[in-house]
C-alpha cells in the first residue's frame, strides 16, 4: 500500500508565489502578525548582518508546549478565522525557503522551550527541542532568522522598518489609538535595533474624518480619513488604503471602484476590524463569496459612499471606473444598472454593484444574513454638517469597534464622519445637501482590454467588468452587430460567482438576461423598478 507524499518546498514555493509581497515582505509580516494575535505590545526587531541575524523578540503570551508543537506542522493553527490577523498557519514556514535555520523560543508560565527548524530536503524539514538561547527575558516569543545569504533585505534596517509603517500603518497613526484600544489595550510598539519608530502626525492641509456605523449602533464600526495635499504624492502613497486589526490590506484606487480628478494628491487609510473574517489565505485582499464576501462588499459599498461624497465637497468631478464610458456605452450601463437593481433583492451581494439611489443605497447582507424587510433602516451615507453634528460631549466616547458579530436586526452599513479622532475643524465635515454639477458614479462599470491569453469572454475586478476584446466570439460579435448581447452575456457570466453558488450560475444568467431583455418594453426616459 502506497501513501500520498508531500513535495514540500514546492508547496512552500507555491505558498510564496500566492502572496502579492516579495517573499522578505511576506516573512516579515507574517512574524508581526503572528505577535500581534498572541497579544503583544511591544516588538523588537534587531537585525545583524554580519551574522545575516533577524531576530523578533515579542511580549506576547507565547506558547505553551503543545502548541510550540503545533507552530511546526504546516497548515495547522490554534487560531480561529476572524480573531486575529493569522489563521492559516503558514507564516512563519515561508522562511524555510530562505533561511539556514529558524530558531524559535517561547516562554508561557512554566514553559520555556526552544527548537531549530531547517529544509533538509524537498520532502524533510526536521526540527528539534534545544536549550533556550536567552532571547526572551519574560513571557513571550522570540524568531531568529539565520538567512541564506547576507545579502538579503531582511537584514536592512531600512527595509524592516519600511515594512512595518507600509504594512502596519495604523498601529503607527494615533486617530486610530482608541479605536483599536479593545483589541490592543495597551497599544502596539515597534523597535528596530534599539530605536522606537516615531509616529507621524497627519500633515496634510485637507483632512476630512470618515466613519463607517451598522444600523442602530452608536460607535463607528470602521474608522478613517481622507486627506488632500498640495503636491502629487508618490505612486504607492496615492488612494485609499483599508485595513483590518492594523494590518494593511489593499491600497489605491482600483479595489474601491472610485477615482478622482486629483487622484495623484488624495490618500486615505480606513480602518475596519469585521473584515478579519473576510481576509484571504495570503491576506493581501478580501473574500467576495458567501457570508464573508457579503460583508466586506457591505463594508465597500459604505465607503464607497462617503469617499465619493467627500471627493464631491473638494471638487472632484469625476468618479466611478478608471475611464470615462462612451457615449455608445451608457445606455447599455443604465441597462445594466437597471437589471442590477432589479435582481438585488433576489441576489443581495448585486447590492454592491448598483448606483447611489435616491432616500439611500441598498441594503447589504452582514455575515450572509438576509435583510428582512421590516428590520427597519435601510443603508445610506449620511452626510453630517456642523450643524448636524453630534453633540460635544459626545465626543468623548470611545470610538472602539464592536468584538462580537452585529445582530440579527442589523444588516446595514451607515457611514458619516467621525468626530473624535481627527481634526474638529469644519473643513474636515461633510457637505450639507448641495447637488454637485458632475454627480459621481460608482455602480458596474464596463471597460475593454485585449487578453489574448484568457479563454474567458470577460473578468469581474472590483466594480467593473473587463470585456475581453481579444475573444473570438468578441469578433464575431462586432461583426454581426450584436456586441450589445455580447457584453450583457460577458457580464452575466462574470458576475454569477459573485452572485450564487455554483450550482446555481446557469439560473442567474437565465435570469440576467430575461431582466436584460425585458428592457426593450419600457420607455427610455420612464425606466422605474416596478413596487411589489
Amino acid at each position: 500500500m502506497g501513501e500520498t507524499r508531500v513535495d514540500l518546498e514546492h508547496l512552500l514555493e507555491d505558498l510564496r508565489d500566492a502572496y502579492p509581497s516579495s517573499i522578505a515582505d511576506t516573512i516579515l509580516t507574517e512574524i508581526i502578525a503572528n505577535s500581534l494575535d498572541s497579544g503583544a505590545s511591544r516588538i523588537t526587531m534587531t537585525v545583524d548582518p554580519a551574522q545575516s541575524t533577524l531576530t523578533v523578540v515579542d511580549n506576547g503570551s507565547g506558547m505553551q508546549r503543545k502548541s510550540m508543537r503545533q507552530y511546526h506542522d504546516i497548515a495547522a493553527s490554534t487560531k480561529v478565522r476572524g480573531q486575529g490577523i493569522g489563521f492559516a498557519g503558514v507564516g512563519i514556514k515561508l522562511g524555510l525557503l530562505v533561511c539556514e535555520e529558524v530558531l524559535t523560543e517561547t516562554r508561557r508560565g512554566s514553559t520555556h522551550v526552544a527548537t531549530r527548524w531547517h529544509l533538509a530536503s524537498r520532502h524533510r524539514a526536521p526540527w528539534q527541542w534545544v536549550t533556550p538561547p536567552g532571547l526572551l527575558g519574560e513571557q513571550g516569543t522570540a524568531v531568529q532568522l539565520k538567512l541564506q545569504t547576507p545579502l538579503s533585505p531582511l537584514v536592512d534596517p531600512g527595509f524592516v522598518e519600511g515594512v512595518i509603517r507600509r504594512h502596519f500603518q495604523p498601529l503607527l497613526e494615533s486617530p486610530f489609538d482608541s479605536f483599536l484600544t479593545c483589541h490592543y489595550p495597551a497599544g502596539v510598539a515597534f523597535d528596530v535595533n534599539g530605536r522606537s519608530l516615531e509616529r507621524h502626525p497627519l500633515s496634510a492641509p485637507d483632512q476630512a474624518p470618515l466613519a463607517v456605523r451598522l444600523a442602530r449602533r452608536r460607535k463607528p464600526s470602521a474608522l478613517g480619513y481622507l486627506s488632500r495635499h498640495t503636491a502629487p504624492l508618490p505612486e504607492d502613497q496615492r488612494g485609499v488604503a483599508i485595513s483590518t486589526l492594523g494590518k494593511v490590506i489593499k491600497r489605491g484606487w482600483d479595489w474601491l471602484g472610485v477615482t478622482s480628478l486629483q487622484a495623484e494628491r488624495i490618500n486615505g487609510l480606513i480602518e475596519v476590524p469585521d473584515l478579519a473574517a473576510s481576509l484571504t489565505l495570503n491576506k493581501g485582499d478580501f473574500i467576495r463569496t458567501g457570508a464573508k464576501g457579503a460583508t466586506y462588499l457591505a463594508y465597500r459599498k459604505a465607503i464607497q459612499e462617503a469617499v465619493s461624497r467627500q471627493l464631491e465637497a473638494w471638487g472632484d468631478g469625476r468618479a466611478g471606473t478608471p475611464e470615462a464610458s462612451s457615449r455608445m456605452m451608457r445606455p447599455l450601463e443604465r441597462d445594466l444598472d437597471r437589471v442590477l437593481e432589479e435582481l438585488s433583492d433576489d441576489f443581495p451581494l448585486l447590492g454592491s454593484l448598483v448606483e447611489r439611489r435616491a432616500g439611500g443605497q441598498k441594503r447589504l447582507p452582514i455575515d450572509g444574513k438576509t435583510p428582512d424587510s421590516a428590520a427597519g433602516t435601510e443603508a445610506i451615507a449620511v452626510l453630517l454638517t456642523p450643524s448636524t453634528a453630534e453633540p460635544e460631549q459626545k465626543k468623548t466616547e470611545p470610538t472602539q469597534p464592536p468584538i462580537a458579530p452585529p445582530p440579527s436586526d442589523e444588516y446595514t452599513a451607515v457611514t458619516e464622519p467621525a468626530t473624535s479622532t481627527i481634526s474638529d475643524s469644519t473643513s474636515a465635515m461633510f457637505p450639507g445637501h448641495g447637488r454637485s454639477r458632475a454627480p459621481m458614479r460608482y455602480g458596474l462599470g464596463i471597460q475593454f482590454e485585449d487578453n489574448l491569453d484568457n479563454s474567458e469572454l470577460g473578468r469581474l475586478v472590483e466594480s467593473t467588468v473587463w470585456i475581453n476584446q481579444a475573444h473570438p466570439a468578441y469578433r464575431r460579435a462586432l461583426a454581426s452587430r450584436s456586441v450589445g448581447y455580447h457584453i450583457s452575456l460577458t457580464v452575466a457570466l462574470a458576475l454569477a460567482p459573485l452572485a450564487v453558488e455554483p450550482d446555481q450560475e446557469h439560473t442567474f444568467i437565465t435570469k440576467f438576461l430575461s431582466h436584460w431583455g425585458h428592457a426593450l418594453d419600457q420607455p427610455q426616459g420612464r425606466r422605474r423598478r416596478p413596487r411589489r
